[in-house]
Order: structure tokens, then C-alpha cells, then sequence
């Protein structure tokens, strides 16, 4: 079958899954592109990811929200400026729309895994830094205003992300459930790796020109970036929820 997810040997799932024993096994069903609705809907022909867990599953880790905000359109649009296009941040009414958007969605697709997998620890990985912000260095013809904008944007993401994931916990204790939601900061994750840099955790732009559209590769992280969310999560595993389990 064709593989419309884009899943990677390199992916994070795969050092996580081997740092611990699960007694049924585990199994990797991340999506590129997709949003919290493709979640519980499917994509690309692909049954919903929300159907791969239940009652005995004890951890699910995911990222999402990047989509749902239209990150990679907004920085297809930053590379290819448009000749009358002084900068990228004109989208940005556009991204606070779909911010306000994903603050009510989110909720809603954590509470349906939470009651799909009330056993599970759910841990949300945030989203990395992507420019360095210094000028001279090449973060793919976006200057250096345009590169704080971007970033300042991760940021947002990352604190409503924080605010629903800490939200969705306070219910579970509040119900005395036995499972976990838990929010993985990774802002300054691929701090001195940030696109344009000598070591970059994190793909450039490869863009679909006669589409001018991002490739799925776009914003991804490398190998080594997967290595360091794989380290990230590792580590907030053995850490724990901050507060007692049932």
C-alpha cells in the first residue's frame, strides 16, 4: 500500500519503544500532516488513529497542533514571498484564528483518547525552536524579524498545548482516573541545531513549486532531531506525571 503517512524508520517511536517493556508489544501510527480531526477521522485513506488504542493501552505519545495551525503553509509562504510581500507575519490573523481553533479541539481529541485508554499515560510533546534568530546565518531567505514571528508562534502553540494537556490531567485526578495526560516541553530541544546551522535537527523547506506547497519533509526533524524527542520523552517516562497514579 502507499505509505500516505510518510512514517520513518528514524522516528522517535522507535528508541522509546525499545527503552522500555511493554507486555503486548507496541505500535507506531504517526500520520505527517495530520490534525487533531484526522486523529479521530483518519487521513489518506488510513482508519483513524483514535482506533488503534483501548482499555489496555498504558502509554500513547503524539505530537499535534502544528497542522491544525497551518505551520507549514505559513513557511512555504515566508520562503517564497510574494514581490509585494515585505514580510511573513501577514498570516498571522489567519494563525490566531486556527490557535483559538485548536484551543476548542484539542480538549476534545484528549478527552477521547483519555476515555478510549483511561489506563494510559498520554504524554504531548511540544514543539522545537526552529530558527536561531542570528543574522547571517542561512534559516532559508526568512530574516531575522521573520524568524522571531515564526518562533514566537511555536511558543503560543506550545503554551495552549501546555494549557490543555495540564487541563485534561486536572480532570483525570479530579475524577481519581488511573491514567496521566503530561505535556514534554521541547521549545529549546534543538537549541544550537536550528535550521541553517552546521547540524540541523530540523529539515529546511523542500517545496512543491507548481503546487507552492511544502514537502513533507519540511520541518521535520532529522534523524538526530528525532533522536533528541526520543531522549525527551525517555525521560519524562521515567520521570512520571508529578503526581501519585491509581
Amino acid at each position: 500500500p502507499l505509505d500516505r503517512c510518510h512514517r520513518t524508520s528514524k522516528a522517535y517511536y522507535h528508541e522509546v519503544s525499545k527503552a522500555f517493556d511493554f507486555a503486548k508489544g507496541s505500535e507506531f501510527w504517526a500520520c505527517s500532516g495530520a490534525t487533531t480531526a484526522d486523529v479521530l477521522k483518519g487521513k489518506g485513506g488510513e482508519p483513524p488513529q483514535i482506533g488503534r488504542i483501548g482499555p489496555d493501552t498504558s502509554l500513547v505519545t503524539l505530537s499535534i497542533g502544528g497542522n491544525d495551525v497551518g505551520f507549514s503553509k505559513v513557511l512555504a509562504g515566508c520562503v517564497v514571498k510574494l514581490p509585494w510581500s515585505k514580510n511573513c507575519t501577514r498570516p498571522g490573523e489567519e494563525v490566531a484564528e486556527r490557535m483559538a481553533e485548536l484551543r476548542r479541539t484539542l480538549p476534545g481529541l484528549l478527552a477521547e483518547i483519555t476515555a478510549r485508554a483511561p489506563r494510559a499515560r498520554v504524554i504531548v510533546l511540544g514543539y522545537p525552536r526552529v530558527f536561531s534568530e542570528v543574522s547571517g546565518v542561512d534559516g532559508d531567505n526568512i530574516t531575522v524579524s521573520d524568524q522571531r514571528w515564526l518562533n514566537a508562534r511555536a511558543y503560543d502553540l506550545n503554551r495552549l498545548i501546555a494549557q490543555s494537556a495540564a487541563e485534561a490531567d486536572a480532570q483525570i485526578a479530579a475524577r481519581n482516573g488511573s491514567g496521566s495526560v503530561e505535556f514534554v516541553e521541547a521549545y529549546s530541544a534543538f537549541a544550537g541545531h536550528e535550521v541553517g546551522s552546521d547540524e540541523p535537527y530540523m529539515n529546511g523547506l523542500a517545496l512543491n513549486l507548481p503546487a507552492l506547497e511544502a514537502e513533507p519533509r519540511s520541518y521535520h526533524p532529522t534523524a538526530a532531531g528525532q533522536r533528541a524527542f526520543a531522549r525527551l520523552f525517555i525521560e519524562q517516562i521515567k520521570k512520571g506525571p508529578g503526581r501519585p497514579l491509581s
